[in-house]
């Protein structure tokens, strides 16, 4: 069963987790439920094309409240309108068929952002400070979400997933995090946001060479206390957590969601067993070729979400991602390495890493939490996306009580 008794709005899996992902982002305001709605049901099943401009238009019309509010002094309005509207714009970078509609649809996505972020910091509450982190010969963009005035903090880093806009870090981290007393970093990694987009670096397995330059660098901080950091990976986050802290040993806990052994099973599970085969050759004219033929015939956008998955890893064509995608494996030595403890999420029905969060659970020899979420629950499938409220109270008294803070409650 790959799915949990609950509604379905769509056939098409990749429409339906997206559903599930922008309702959950109900609870952190970054999305409203009418709205959801109203924009799905313009959507027919399965059109990659619609999703994209109901998305828009949704996001369109959110955008221009959310200016309405600015230019008549309704700050908080503005600012949670913009929330909206950036959310929807990232829904909509979901079936974009080209790179062209990818990246208006990220920089009107990012705008929006960071017009939230700067009114939230006007407002006072929550401080959204833009940060560049060096990153050997250039800088990676970030934020730190602190609270104004706060002295040195326990820090919680967040690693977003492999497409995960810059949303996420407030919905399944930073909001969370402030309230019990945090101070929250993101960064977009290589092959993440910004730096995908704006500066054209891919993906890379070995996270510590981003982890540590940014430790080094948030470290000093006054808002910041170096003794008391964790990390918390979300989605392929799951890979490079466990793969940068093996190396980087200044992480006091670190928490993946959901645990990931092997990043390549998520993409070749879905190859005939032939096309294994040519890939295991090496034959790359061969597997391009009966990729194309494959392609072609296909339904539902598979080639549009191929390229999608393709853009990040900086390839352009199926063998080369698929090759470079089993690069991002863990091995028993760098799984022995880390030592911090780690809480895993292992969520049922996790469609994309089925079964790796036991596989990390089991080689680890750190102190290890495997955490389950269930159907029953209303918090299965990959990373929890409909029950934002259990998984952020399950994950954080974790955190509270492996990286204690006097303050929190």
């Amino acid at each position: 069963m790959s799915r949990s008794a609950k509604h379905t709005f769509f056939s098409d899996d990749g429409f339906q987790f997206g559903v599930e992902c922008t309702l959950g982002a109900v609870l952190h305001g970054a999305a409203d439920v009418g709205e959801v709605l109203t924009t799905i049901a313009r959507i027919p099943d399965g059109k990659p094309e619609a999703w994209v401009a109901e998305w828009t238009a949704t996001a369109d019309r959110v955008a221009d409240e959310a200016r309405t509010a600015e230019s008549s002094g309704h700050l908080r309005s503005a600012a949670a309108r913009w929330l909206r509207a950036s959310n929807y714009y990232a829904r909509a970078t979901d079936s974009a068929d080209t790179s062209d509609v990818f990246t208006g649809l990220w920089e009107h996505h990012r705008d929006a952002w960071d017009r939230f972020a700067e009114l939230t910091t006007r407002i006072g509450e929550t401080a959204i400070e833009p940060i560049t982190v060096p990153y050997e010969d250039t800088t990676l963009p970030g934020y730190v979400f602190g609270t104004p005035g706060s002295g040195p903090r326990r820090t919680l880093i967040f690693v977003n997933g492999s497409d995960g806009s810059v949303v996420s870090a407030w919905t399944d981290c930073a909001v969370d995090a402030l309230r019990r007393g945090w101070t929250v970093v993101t960064v977009d990694g290589p092959g993440q946001n910004a730096a995908l987009v704006r500066q054209g670096i891919p993906f890379r397995p070995d996270w510590e060479a981003v982890l540590t330059p940014l430790i080094d660098h948030v470290g000093t901080r006054p808002d910041v206390d170096p003794d008391r950091i964790a990390v918390l990976g979300l989605s392929q986050g799951g890979f490079w957590v466990p793969r940068a802290i093996a190396h980087e040993h200044r992480v006091a806990a670190a928490v993946v969601d959901p645990g990931v052994v092997d990043v390549s099973t998520a993409m070749t599970s879905n190859l005939p067993g032939f096309l294994r085969k040519v890939l295991d050759a090496g034959d790359r004219a061969k597997f391009d070729k009966e990729m194309g033929w494959g392609l072609r015939f296909s339904r539902g956008g598979l080639a549009t979400m191929l390229a999608w998955r393709m853009r990040p890893y900086g390839v352009t064509s199926p063998f080369e991602f698929f090759t470079a995608a089993r690069a991002y494996r863990l091995t028993a030595e760098e799984m022995a390495a880390i030592r911090c403890p780690v809480l895993i999420t292992d969520p049922e029905h996790e469609q994309f890493w089925p079964g790796q969060s036991a596989r990390l659970a089991e080689a680890l020899t750190c102190p290890v939490t495997r955490m389950s979420f269930t159907a029953a629950e209303g918090a299965d499938r990959h990373c929890e996306p409909l029950a934002p409220a259990l998984r952020g109270e399950r994950i954080f008294d974790w955190l509270d009580e492996t990286v204690p803070d006097g303050g929190s409650v």
